[in-house]
């Protein structure tokens, strides 16, 4: 990925919100935007099902598109389906929300406003009581499980595996799951992968600054989980989808908010012209797959909702060269807790 500056721009008028605890992470399911109908998929790469199955500087992207009037709020999955939903603890007020990235095609179609079950702005996940890192139980992936060619093959022939976490343990909205998906990018640097993630614009109503795997909520053009995610990434940082070789998914992962998010894994060639929407990426950045297999960086941390205790996965990372720390949390880290749990089986 080229590298640049943080997308994010503190002038802008329009400035409103990207991550929760595992528990209740999100996809970036609700944007509350207008459909925009999938981009076509091209490349035999994006074609079918997939079968479900020391640290380099963060590599970030200068934004290029201007801000649509008419977009609103994403879903991670953040709502964005790795974008981190917490709910807020229960001596904390809680701020009116909008419809999650997705909760219907169009603007017009959009739910009365309602009170928000979503973490207030002032909740901050750092300051969770960190409870333990299971480094001493489990061992860091092998570098040769991280080559393309390696990932392929476990994701076509996945060995008898069991999900570290399936859902946020919470329901803060009731009824039938949405369907959502994200993409989980894995950059195929030679011989030192990477995850592209994203960190959400401060002025976004829901998790803002919060770190989310590109995507969103399923449309009535999406016929698959697979169109779903590459049509997001396309929308929310210019990613080709004829540039994603699609190798496997994840299992499903139930948000407290209400998503039934599936997480798409697909190999991307290094130096790829990424273009985020400025509106809803605040920055794009790179995270070795290395750093994020290896349980010494897997923390696990404890918050308090709704008079009951809970766990949520964290993975901060901080580049080498930089003083800024990305924290990855929630829906988002509990989704790589799983791909670990995978590629270590």
């Amino acid at each position: 990925m080229t590298r640049g500056a943080s997308t994010e721009n503190p002038d802008d008028p329009k400035r409103i919100d990207a991550d929760a605890p595992a528990d209740v992470g999100d996809p970036s399911a609700d944007k509350g935007r207008p459909s925009r109908g999938g981009p076509r998929i091209g490349g035999q790469a994006a074609k079918g099902s997939p079968p479900v199955v020391g640290n380099p500087p963060a590599r970030v992207e200068t934004a290029a598109r201007p801000i649509s009037p008419d977009r609103d709020d994403t879903p991670t999955p953040d709502d964005s389906p790795t974008s981190d939903a917490t709910p807020a603890p229960a001596d904390s007020p809680t701020a009116a929300d909008s419809p999650a990235s997705g909760d219907s095609p169009t603007a017009g179609d959009r739910e009365p406003a309602r009170p928000s079950l979503l973490v207030p702005a002032p909740f901050d996940p750092r300051r969770s009581p960190l409870v333990s890192t299971p480094a001493a139980l489990f061992d860091a992936v092998a570098a040769e499980r991280l080559d393309p060619d390696w990932l392929r093959r476990r994701f076509a022939h996945p060995p008898a595996w069991t999900p570290e976490q399936s859902s946020d343990r919470i329901v803060l909205r009731p009824g039938p799951p949405r369907p959502a998906a994200v993409l989980v990018p894995i950059v195929a640097h030679g011989g030192a992968p990477t995850v592209l993630l994203t960190k959400r614009t401060m002025h976004l109503r829901n998790h803002s600054g919060q770190i989310a795997f590109p995507g969103g909520r399923f449309e009535p053009d999406d016929d698959s989980p697979v169109r779903t995610a590459l049509r997001e990434a396309q929308e929310e940082v210019g990613l080709d989808p004829g540039r994603v070789e699609v190798i496997g998914r994840l299992p499903d992962y139930l948000t407290g908010t209400g998503y039934r998010v599936t997480p798409v894994v697909g190999l991307i060639p290094p130096g790829q012209p990424l273009q985020p929407d400025p509106h809803e990426v605040a920055a794009i950045f790179e995270v070795p797959l290395g750093f994020l297999m290896d349980p010494r960086h897997h923390e696990q941390r404890l918050i308090e909702v709704q008079g009951a205790s809970r766990m949520f996965w964290a993975m901060p990372y901080r580049a080498l060269d930089s003083d800024d720390e990305y924290f990855i949390w929630g829906a988002t880290a509990a989704m790589l807790r799983n791909l670990y749990r995978l590629l270590a089986a």
